[in-house]
């Protein structure tokens, strides 16, 4: 079997923090690197050129819209997506290598080691957080509603798994995480309302945030990984309590907000 070629694929906007970081980790695992950026008004598409990426800008309509329009727009069949927060270690390189030699499954997934502030998170439900990214883009596509989006793949196909971490570098500070939190519980809100389900009272108010909380911080040895632990922990009940609570104040917008 001859060795397949690997394009990889990302969506930006206004990450230049990053995306340096990120396609300076794939230079001897991609054939092709493309990059599909929503506009951005920093300096992301200057850096990304710099690294090599074919930049294509294309008005951000959704994760789900976005990740397949930039899979269709990958030179090869056989595709890594990444975000732009997130940089292969050697472990997972050496894993991608292996199977470009040697394909044998339409998917397969990685693992994912968080950083949170400084500190490498690996309790509280966020390790390995393993996601299906390597891909066969005629075996699946992307899928979802507005958001948690994922790679499914044709029924009857395999997905095999990869050795080695994706490092993801996610939130800087407490601040920044809690500014995407108020994004994301407004999104979630809305996919909920989309789908119909729209009954709130105590149980999703009080319940499911303590549960939240409970169940990582402390079944999930969440705990273990000291302030950092405590802070997705708090900020993550926070998250259930919000997304209820815009829920039942709040009808679903026409759009998904960008």
């Amino acid at each position: 079997m001859l060795p397949i070629s690997l394009s990889v694929v990302v969506i930006t906007f206004n990450e230049e923090a990053n995306i340096g970081r990120c396609l300076a980790a794939l230079q001897d695992v991609a054939d092709d690197v493309v990059v599909v950026d929503s506009f951005s008004t920093d300096g992301t598409v200057e850096i990304c050129r710099q690294h090599g990426a074919r930049v294509v800008q294309h008005a951000f309509a959704g994760y789900v819209e976005q990740k397949n329009y930039a899979t269709a727009q990958a030179r090869y069949d056989h595709v890594l997506q990444l975000d732009a927060d997130e940089v292969l270690t050697d472990e997972l390189r050496a894993s991608i290598r292996e199977v470009k030699a040697s394909w044998q499954h339409a998917g397969y997934t990685l693992a994912r080691l968080t950083n949170y502030c400084g500190t490498w998170v690996r309790h509280g439900g966020w390790y390995p957080d393993r996601k299906l990214r390597l891909y066969d883009r005629r075996l699946g596509q992307w899928e979802g509603l507005l958001l948690h989006e994922r790679f499914e793949v044709a029924a009857g196909q395999s997905v095999g798994a990869l050795a080695g971490d994706a490092l993801h570098y996610s939130y800087h500070s407490v601040e920044q995480h809690v500014s995407q939190l108020n994004r994301f519980t407004s999104i979630s809100a809305a996919e909920l309302a989309l789908r119909g389900k729209t009954r709130v009272g105590l149980f999703h108010l009080l319940l499911k945030p303590l549960w939240k909380f409970v169940h990582g911080y402390f079944f999930r040895l969440g705990f273990l990984d000291g302030f950092a632990g405590l802070c997705i922990a708090t900020i993550s009940a926070w998250g259930v309590f919000l997304k209820f609570a815009k829920l039942r104040t709040k009808p679903a917008p026409a759009a998904l907000p960008i």
